[in-house]
């Protein structure tokens, strides 16, 4: 079976995954709200049928929506693994950050694109050059930093607490392997029909368990959460796809690890704007010197050219 290979414009995948990640870091803030008057069930029902709305009217106004004889051109077990593990990850995604908070689920849920950077590099044949793997030496050497006072805290924390872990490392671990199946995919199909399938048929799959009712008691805030939410899900995962389509995926997970810093600020942020609504997280000296590794691994690892990855970057571009 031929491999999906990046087209080589690698300064577009870059700026996708950047917009990625920074979505992704101001998401659990919004979803943290947003639970507060929804279950999970229903909150993920909203935001991938907001996104399979969203993405519906922006194809149909392009003349883009894809056809049966479109899709049936695809692996259709890829495409029903990408929708089940992607659906999956986002119910033990949400379960997790209930019982725990915004930091621990980016502690936690950094394994997600480890795991897929780990998962790019065997399966896809990627390289790392010794100033890559140099850079993720120090990228995680600064995430164990970083995340110091977090997992010192889960050490000791209840059960409850630690069953939320637990699911944000099945959260992870499911992550990975939706965003492998949906790389392979990229060598059939465009990613704005990949994503169109996966919400819709995401959507599906909360339809039954999902108590839209309960949107009724929503307060304006809580309102705008959630509908953010269901923005940021149209537009990070449309940036996420569009970047796997242009840039290695072992590079784009490197830049999806600049999550949890942003996430960190954005708390920081949220605490000061609305302390009722959002408890401020602590870092100390030894966290900030993390989060400065984690930012020099991570443009080490994506940035790093080399003689290896030339050739393989110019055949894929003149296809």
């Amino acid at each position: 079976m031929p491999l999906h290979h990046s087209s080589g414009r690698w300064r577009l995948g870059l700026s996708l995954a950047l917009v990625t990640t920074s979505l992704w870091g101001v998401l659990p803030i919004a979803l943290k709200i947003a639970l507060q008057a929804a279950d999970v069930y229903t909150v993920t029902w909203f935001r991938f049928l907001g996104s399979f709305l969203l993405l519906t009217v922006y194809l149909a106004g392009r003349g883009g929506l894809p056809t049966w004889q479109k899709l049936r051109s695809a692996r259709l077990e890829l495409l029903a693994t990408a929708t089940l593990f992607l659906a999956i990850n986002y119910l033990f995604y949400l379960v997790g950050l209930n019982f725990t908070s915004p930091t621990n689920s980016q502690v936690i849920i950094q394994l997600a694109p480890v795991f897929f950077g780990v998962g790019a590099l065997t399966i896809f044949r990627e390289r790392y050059t010794l100033r890559q793997w140099l850079g993720m030496a120090t990228l995680s050497l600064g995430l164990s930093l970083f995340f110091n006072d977090q997992l010192e805290a889960l050490t000791s924390a209840p059960g409850q607490y630690l069953l939320g872990s637990g699911l944000l490392v099945l959260a992870a671990l499911v992550w990975a392997v939706y965003a492998l199946a949906q790389k392979q995919l990229l060598q059939q199909l465009p990613s704005s029909a990949i994503m169109w399938v996966i919400y819709g048929g995401s959507a599906l799959l909360f339809t039954p368990p999902a108590s839209p009712e309960q949107l009724i008691a929503l307060t304006p805030l809580q309102w705008g959460m959630l509908i953010f939410s269901a923005l940021n899900t149209f537009i990070a995962y449309g940036a996420f796809a569009e970047a796997l389509d242009h840039w290695e995926a072992s590079r784009v997970s490197a830049v999806l690890s600049l999550t949890p810093i942003i996430t960190l600020v954005s708390v920081a942020a949220g605490s000061w704007l609305y302390a009722d609504w959002i408890e401020a997280e602590q870092i100390t000296a030894i966290g900030l010197v993390g989060a400065v590794l984690v930012v020099m691994g991570s443009l080490s690892v994506a940035l790093g050219r080399s003689e290896e990855t030339r050739p393989a970057i110019k055949s894929a571009s003149s296809r």
